[in-house]
């Protein structure tokens, strides 16, 4: 069976997977920690990407390299900053851009120098089965109406981005550049870009736990553990669910 890796930058956003997994078997490598189990009846190993693009990369790559992760999955909190993405809502990923990457003028801003490519898509048939599991987990959890569920682009960059002014200024030049994104975080198109060197299948969901205003770090502990950990948890074990058991 492929081993799916599923990760996370904190472990607050990981701690209910973790209590959850069977057979658990922890091991060292490059500095982190990592969990090999069974979840939900596939195999798993549990991660922290930490915190920005080169510990994600990192990660990422030992993930592939060193525990022969098939695919994956990222979970965890964003801001949300595109039109009607809420505190609450869930965002799954298609694509990721880096906001703050400019080689310019040698390059076009936002390409990735070498790669000629602005974005890294997330793998098609596995962001499907995350929008799938993503509806049955809110479902489950009997979650407020107004709870909405997105898929597009995401940014990442490393920078905390909680200024009303700056979220405004980075959604403007990401749209000047063609660039309609959803929601910011600091790790994911590190890991897309990985996962596309090496040929394995990624895909993302993330909670909205502010608009990356001048409120993002308000009970920003509380709602990671009391909010978007369960929402992960179910989100998780209704897309293990979809996963062939062979």
């Amino acid at each position: 069976m492929t081993t799916t890796a599923i990760l996370s930058a904190l472990g607050e956003e990981q701690q209910g997977l973790l209590e959850r997994l069977q057979h658990s078997e922890k091991s060292n490598h490059a500095g982190r920690d990592f969990w090999r189990g069974e979840l939900h009846g596939q195999p798993v190993v549990l991660a922290l990407s930490r915190i920005g693009k080169v510990a994600a990369a990192t990660t990422a790559t030992a993930l592939i390299e060193h525990f022969g992760a098939g695919r994956i999955v990222f979970t965890g909190v964003a801001g949300g900053v595109g039109e009607g993405v809420q505190v609450g809502d869930v965002v799954v990923a298609d694509e990721f851009i880096q906001h703050d990457m400019d080689a310019s003028p040698i390059f076009p801003r936002y390409e990735v120098p070498l790669y000629g490519k602005t974005r890294f898509a997330c793998d098609a048939g596995l962001s499907r089965l995350l929008l799938q599991a993503s509806r049955a987990g809110l479902d489950s959890l009997a979650l407020p109406s107004r709870t909405l569920l997105h898929h597009g682009l995401v940014a990442s960059g490393d920078r905390f981005v909680s200024g009303a002014r700056e979220s405004h200024t980075l959604r403007s030049s990401l749209q000047q550049g063609g660039h309609e994104v959803l929601a910011v975080e600091m790790e994911g198109a590190a890991v897309a870009q990985v996962c596309f060197d090496y040929g394995v299948p990624f895909a993302a969901v993330r909670t909205i736990s502010d608009r990356a205003d001048d409120t993002a770090h308000v009970d920003f502990p509380v709602f990671v553990r009391d909010v978007a950990s369960l929402y992960a948890q179910e989100i998780v074990r209704h897309f293990l669910g979809l996963l062939p058991k062979r």
